[in-house]
């Protein structure tokens, strides 16, 4: 399947009047067609169906490169699996988009194909680490985006306790960056932490909330 062939596909569901709703919410200028996410889901699902992973490499590159908004969406979809093998092309293109983010949507889209990526190998948290002193600041969002499985565990074992404490580790660096996306992602990272370990998010709070913002305290702490 080819990039032209697949963005054919999506654009039979595509809705004018939801397309101008997704520009003026999201944002960002690129063009919108105004499909559903569920339509994304299904079409993308198909593909991972009858294509093998070289070959949904190749259409997800297309698609990015396409800087359509679902296009875009549907690229991380594509690569969005627990088990793919071999993977390191996958990995490769996940990061390669990095530089690219620029609204919370499709940067959050690839941080979710990527999270599968770090789970079938943690060592690339390496990589991931070079994001937190990127200029860019929506890359060094998705440091912390990507490593959401790390909050997931009630009773992680040492080398899951350990990348645990290395991502605290960047959200502190973080705390005092006033910017509000950069804000919501720790909080967004120690909310989800709090429903597993309350107490390492309280102890978070408080070595490093006072130099957080209010709205980030606040959401950080909201199931505590």
């Amino acid at each position: 399947m080819t990039p032209e062939a697949a963005l054919a596909e999506i654009n039979e569901h595509a809705d004018p009047e939801r397309a101008t709703g997704a520009q003026a919410y999201h944002k960002a200028d690129r063009t919108y067609l105004g499909v559903p996410n569920p339509v994304l889901n299904d079409l993308t699902k198909t593909w991972r169906q009858e294509l093998d992973i070289d070959t949904r490499v190749a259409l997800a590159d297309g698609l990015w490169k396409t800087d359509i908004f679902e296009a875009r969406i549907a690229a991380a979809k594509l690569l969005t699996q627990a088990r793919m093998d071999p993977d390191a092309e996958a990995w490769a293109l996940i990061k390669s988009w990095a530089p690219d983010f620029d609204s919370w949507a499709i940067a959050d889209h690839a941080c979710m194909a990527g999270q599968k990526r770090l789970i079938a190998d943690p060592s690339r948290l390496d990589e991931i680490e070079a994001w937190t002193t990127s200029d860019h600041m929506w890359t060094k969002r998705a440091a912390l985006v990507i490593t959401l499985p790390w909050t997931k565990q009630n009773h992680p074992k040492p080398q899951e306790a350990e990348a645990r404490e290395r991502i605290l580790g960047w959200a502190a660096s973080y705390a005092p960056d006033g910017r509000w996306f950069i804000q919501k992602a720790v909080s967004w990272w120690l909310r989800d932490l709090s429903k597993h370990d309350a107490d390492r998010t309280r102890a978070f709070l408080a070595e490093h909330g006072d130099t957080m913002k209010a709205f980030a305290r606040k959401d950080a702490a909201k199931f505590l």
